[in-house]
């Protein structure tokens, strides 16, 4: 081997950190922090992603917080500053809860869509042996990309993180504006989705286009996302929301509002075209589109780049070779990376480990037998190949375009389509087989993610002179950690908004066809409101009994007694007394279970997949990006609107500073820039603060509702009619009072007017139909049944809420709710609110947009220099 290509004979490059310093690196202060910001930081990227399937780097914010922490230690116990390459091991270690938490989000919530059950213990194990593997098979390829290729890979956010770093110990920490833009977002979160002073979401049907209904998230953390991303995304996403929502919706409304009978894929169950709200349109027929083109814009992304994976592969190859026969020669510090013997005996106990999980996983059917034990062993060698071929692309990939234009999501649709192709060729089309392929595509998008993660990790160690060593096992021990975390942290998500539904207009009108076939597999689960045990019903897209699919509780007789609706892919969004609850959508993970299950059961509506892979097509050919525009088709309309506002922000902070500088706008932002640090702030403040109060589901009931009883503004219920007379007539009365003679038309002949009456009708009867069970008359004498077989008999004509709160403690919705369901057969439900009754009422749209609007200007202020001024790094 010539002697350029030995360990010592780099090209000369002088770090931050001179090799043959003696600093403090590795301390067990570094290492704990950095575990405990990426635990805060998965979380919050965990939520992000599935609002809208996308993150942004941890590490500059990781690192600033770092900074900000020891000197305020120091500070206050008198003792050392830490030193860079202490603040670069809390980097290193806290960046890896991003990149765990974008490929949990984007993976596994598609294992809830196929019909199973989330465990813990599943999205823990895919995410430490993703987490793992993707560290792992970074080691040799350290030398090839960020050393042999510094100068031509650029790797931008490692390169960003370094120049923070230095500046913190210069003494220009810029923490001040990340805190603020913190707090900010995190007291309107708690004001919106706590304290419900304003809408989280707002939305407003267009009188003159039937199926459009434009809507916005009034979210500080998309605003962040949008002006971090840059204009030009915003611009390609919403325009992708546009076409969806404005042109899509419309359309087939259009077209199909004369069909007396409905249009496939959408069944009976979802009926006509004429009477689908917009939410509907889209569920029954863009998201197969969308899902189309965001499958064809991946794919496209990562084809585009195929001279760089080709080069990436080549590259990582050789340069291994002269990665492992150096390794004894490596006396300089900042050339030490942990041994190879390390890296092949992980390797192969992650290989072991994969296997086993697949062999004995019991939600999957797990078994002994010879053919599960060659399946599970040929999914564990198909994850060891595509995740070191999807780590070498993504490292490369990041170090040319960044960690934001990684197509992470194309990588893991080619492995979940290879992998399902191969199966079915195999004939593997079983629903344990679909789990198989799914664990497949979930362990090796984590190990990309986290691979191009480690790659702009170890790029900064090298640019401050940080020891490799260190550094991998840094990111070894936050990959662990936060693995260890994010599978609670995504049921808590999802168990914060499942909805337990009772409404017979969301049960099915008739139990399931295979009765006897659910009592002898045996699975229960407990109904919360009374505490004991039902059948589970699963029934799936395509199911022969033609009913919703969802999770159902049923009895030993078959009847349906409840709708278990999850906040991940779920279609409710109140509970059945009006509280509205957060939806998680991430688009990835429903694409990822409409392929699985689309190529293995053949039943995937490929004429709408077609339209959305020719809409990425002819983007491409306009030389437009088609995965952006994708994921703003697949995207809640709501979710694509405050992003782009927040690349709409950055274009006015850009052109009004471009007037003072002779740079082009587009070079006056950077990751340094006050706007992107703010924004930043605005990202950690608003996802921080959502997941929290989403997790105040699980403190008494008492505190979530002291927060929220005041909020809605209240009216006289109308007397002299039914309940739904009442909700109509206050809908009248908020909408068009000048029309209330006007007669009602029948459903299929609404005017858009009228089409907003019933769509705020709906949301009164929501708010206020628990308070029927409430005003339920128990007549004197009445004997009632109590949880623990108690007993009570009326002494006075009362109501059931008046008992609820006598002998139960409280009249709240869960207290009556459950005296209901023990005394359903002998109490009966009012037709309307009595005398002196009042009515909650929706918030209105304003407050909100107004509070989203000063967010807004602050980030405009800051962006400017006019608040929290920044100093950037001098080039």
């Amino acid at each position: 081997m010539a002697n350029n290509d030995a360990p010592d004979s780099t090209p000369a490059f002088q770090p931050y950190v001179p090799a043959n310093s003696n600093l403090p690196e590795f301390t067990w202060s570094a290492v704990l922090v950095g575990a405990m910001l990426g635990v805060v930081f998965g979380a919050s990227s965990l939520y992000l992603v599935m609002k809208v399937g996308m993150t942004v780097s941890a590490s500059i914010p990781v690192a600033v917080l770092a900074i900000t922490l020891f000197r305020a230690f120091s500070r206050a116990f008198g003792i050392r500053r830490a030193t860079i390459l202490e603040n670069n091991i809390v980097q290193t270690t806290g960046s890896a809860g991003e990149s765990i938490a974008f490929g949990v989000g984007i993976t596994m919530p598609a294992v809830m869509i196929l019909g199973f059950e989330m465990e813990w213990t599943r999205v823990m194990v895919v995410s430490v042996l993703g987490g793992l593997l993707g560290v792992l098979m970074m080691i040799p390829l350290r030398r090839a990309f960020c050393v042999k290729q510094h100068g031509v890979l650029k790797y931008p956010e490692g390169t960003a993180c370094a120049d923070v770093l230095k500046i913190g110990e210069t003494g220009g920490a810029t923490a001040k504006t990340v805190f603020v833009g913190f707090g900010l977002a995190f007291v309107y979160q708690f004001l919106s989705l706590g304290m419900k002073l304003w809408k989280d979401t707002v939305a407003r049907p267009l009188t003159w286009l039937k199926g459009a209904t434009p809507a916005m998230d009034v979210n500080p953390a998309l605003l962040g996302v949008g002006y971090i991303i840059g204009t030009r995304s915003c611009c390609i996403i919403i325009a992708g929301g546009i076409l969806s929502w404005l042109v899509f919706c419309p359309m087939i409304m259009y077209f199909g509002d004369q069909l007396n009978s409905p249009l496939a894929p959408a069944t009976a169950t979802e009926g006509l075209i004429r009477n689908m709200s917009a939410k509907e349109l889209r569920d029954s027929y863009v998201l197969f589109i969308g899902a189309g083109a965001v499958a064809a814009g991946g794919i496209i992304s990562m084809f585009r780049t195929l001279p760089l994976i080709i080069s990436s592969i080549y590259a990582g190859l050789r340069d291994m070779r002269s990665s492992v026969g150096g390794v004894g020669k490596q006396l300089l510090r900042t050339n030490q990376d942990m041994s190879m013997r390390t890296v092949f005996l992980g390797c192969l106990f992650l290989i072991a480990g994969i296997w086993a999980f697949l062999v004995f996983d019991p939600q999957g059917g797990g078994s002994l037998a010879w053919r599960s034990l060659l399946i599970a062993l040929a999914a564990a060698l198909l994850i060891v190949v595509f995740g070191f071929l999807f780590v070498v692309v993504s490292a490369r990939l990041t170090g040319e375009i960044g960690s934001s234009s990684n197509p992470i999501s194309g990588m893991t649709v080619a492995t979940l389509l290879l992998t399902c192709l191969i199966f079915l060729v195999a004939g593997l089309t079983t629903q344990k087989d679909q789990l198989i392929a799914l664990s497949v595509a979930a362990v090796v998008c984590i190990a990309s993610s986290n691979g191009g993660t480690n790659a702009q990790t170890l790029k900064t160690g090298f640019l401050i002179g940080a020891t490799p060593r260190w550094q991998q096992w840094a990111i070894l021990i936050g990959s662990l950690t936060s693995a260890l975390v994010i599978g609670g942290t995504l049921l808590a998500l999802n168990a914060g908004g499942t909805v337990y539904s009772r409404l017979p207009e969301n049960l099915p009108k008739r139990g399931p066809a295979n009765l006897e076939a659910l009592k002898q597999a045996g699975v229960r689960e407990t109904d919360p409101s009374n505490g004991k045990s039902y059948l589970v019903w699963h029934p799936v897209q395509g199911n022969p009994e033609g009913v919703t699919p969802g999770k159902y509780l049923i009895d030993d007789a078959g009847h349906v007694l409840c709708l278990i609706d999850p906040a991940i892919g779920g279609r409710l969004t109140h509970t059945d007394d009006g509280t509205e609850v957060p939806r998680y959508n991430p688009p990835q993970a429903q694409l990822f279970a409409l392929i699985t299950q689309g190529i293995l059961d053949q039943k995937l509506p490929w004429i709408l997949v077609g339209f959305g892979v020719i809409t990425a097509i002819v983007l491409e050919l306009c030389d437009i990006r088609s995965l952006p525009f994708a994921v703003g088709v697949y995207l809640p309309f709501s979710s694509t609107t405050p992003i782009f506002m927040g690349g709409l922000v950055r274009y006015i902070v850009e052109r009004m500073a471009a007037k003072k500088s002779a740079k082009p706008a587009s070079e006056l932002e950077t990751e340094m820039s006050p706007g992107a640090l703010f924004s930043t702030g605005y990202i950690a403040g608003g996802t921080i603060g959502a997941v929290l109060i989403n997790f105040l589901v699980f403190a008494p009931i008492v505190v979530t509702q002291k927060m929220a009883t005041w909020q809605y503004h209240t009216l006289p219920a109308p007397l002299g009619v039914s309940f739904d007379a009442q909700c109509h007539t206050l809908a009248f009365d908020e909408i068009a009072p000048e029309k209330r003679d006007l007669q009602r038309q029948a459903k299929d002949q609404r005017t858009p007017t009228e089409i907003r009456i019933d769509d705020l009708t709906r949301e009164i009867r929501g708010l206020n139909e628990s308070q029927l069970r409430k005003y339920i008359p128990v007549p004197k004498g009445m004997v009632l049944n109590l949880p623990g077989n108690k007993t009570y008999q009326a002494a006075k004509d009362t109501i059931l809420g008046s008992v609820a709160k006598e002998k139960l403690g409280s009249d709240d919705n869960d207290k009556v709710q459950l005296l209901f369901d023990i005394n359903a057969k002998q109490v009966k439900v009012p037709a309307a609110l009595p005398t002196g009754a009042t009515m909650k009422m929706p918030q209105r749209n304003s407050p909100a947009l107004i509070a989203f609007a000063i967010m807004a200007v602050f980030l405009v202020l800051v962006g400017r220099g006019w608040l929290l001024k920044t100093k950037e790094p001098q080039a």
